[in-house]
């Protein structure tokens, strides 16, 4: 048994969450969010509490994933996901245009994003880009696309990374003497 597929998820106020056999629905401030869990797994509601229950170990491994899945869907409803990626280089720039995102990356030409449903872009200043939305697996891919536009390069830095992330820098060639 996974120890996170054992702890119940409270449902706060303000969320409303309908089991039908097994497609989940969530209704919040946010939004709405809609997925369809396994028949493995038994999801039960009472009283404002979701409890997530498997009938064998071998499906133990998709107990966790569907608790987290639930958990995931509720947080994103009432607060949204976020997810910041910060443009390092001399002329690397970023500004929105509507609901497109365009990014100078120093290609020989513009690098534009259409933003997917459910995603805003903010852009706080030139080098730095917000993303947002209430479906955590969407922002963290959308988050991805845009760092594979240009990603960080390990000798001078030059690129886009995540807030978060540290890049290892190497010396070059001159550094082995």
């Amino acid at each position: 048994m996974s120890r996170i597929g054992k702890k119940p998820i409270t449902i706060p106020d303000g969320v409303e969450v309908t089991l039908n056999e097994n497609h989940i629905t969530v209704k919040g401030p946010k939004g709405t969010l809609e997925r369809t869990l396994s028949n493995k797994v038994t999801v039960n509601i009472n009283d404002k509490v979701i409890n997530v229950e498997v009938e064998s170990k071998e499906n133990g491994n998709l107990h966790g994933l569907t608790r987290t899945l639930i958990a995931n869907m509720i947080e994103g409803v009432t607060n949204e996901f976020t997810r910041a990626l910060e443009i390092n280089g001399v002329g690397y720039r970023a500004q929105k245009q509507g609901t497109k995102l365009v990014m100078n990356l120093g290609y020989s030409h513009p690098v534009e994003m259409e933003a997917p449903e459910g995603i805003t872009f903010d852009v706080p200043n030139p080098n730095s880009i917000i993303v947002r939305g209430i479906n955590k697996e969407v922002v963290g891919q959308t988050a991805a696309v845009i760092r594979s536009k240009r990603p960080p390069e390990v000798y001078r830095g030059k690129g886009i990374k995540y807030v978060e992330e540290h890049i290892r820098r190497k010396e070059g060639k001159t550094g082995k003497k």
